[in-house]
């Protein structure tokens, strides 16, 4: 059966993903996520002050998970975990 995955469950898992820093092609690749949808979900992330954009180097750009973010995070994990959803 072909489950598609709901904007909370694509957020967290972005989130989870920019736990310890990501670029956007490693974001992309483990979301499993088109370009478009990733410039979408990164626009909102970072208009919400859920990761930030730290620069390292030229071209480089890195995703770290606010703390603002990491707490969103636990609370989709423990709502998800009361309702008995895997993610």
């Amino acid at each position: 059966m072909n489950k598609r995955r709901s904007n909370i469950e694509i957020i967290a898992e972005m989130l989870r993903v920019g736990e310890n820093g990501a670029g956007k092609t490693e974001i992309m690749y483990s979301v499993n996520m088109s370009y478009a949808q990733l410039q979408k979900y990164l626009k909102y992330l970072l208009g919400h002050d859920l990761i930030h954009k730290v620069e390292v180097g030229n071209p480089g750009v890195r995703y770290h998970v606010t703390e603002k973010g990491a707490d969103l995070l636990k609370s989709i994990d423990a709502v998800m975990g009361l309702l008995d959803v895997d993610m």
